[in-house]
């Protein structure tokens, strides 16, 4: 769904998405039809991204870049 049309929870997820991120990604969209999915879905990626870990912030994404790569996806 476009960010001008989300409202409740969408359209809380999409206006700190605009927050963090200065857009709404596609991937979210992609997951608009069910926003406690995609709270869920961005909560996971928060944790693998910014949480306690051996790998730096850059080698993560670094990892995602790779695998998104790999799997023939716009990354």
């Amino acid at each position: 769904m476009p960010p001008e049309d989300a409202s409740g929870p969408l359209a809380s997820i999409y206006d700190a998405a605009v927050k963090r991120a200065g857009k709404v990604f596609q991937i979210l969209r992609i997951q608009s039809l069910n926003p406690s999915v995609l709270r869920a879905s961005m909560q996971m990626y928060q944790s693998v991204m910014l949480g306690p870990s051996p790998l730096s912030r850059s080698e993560r994404e670094a990892i995602a870049v790779a695998v998104s790569r790999s799997n023939d996806c716009f990354y």
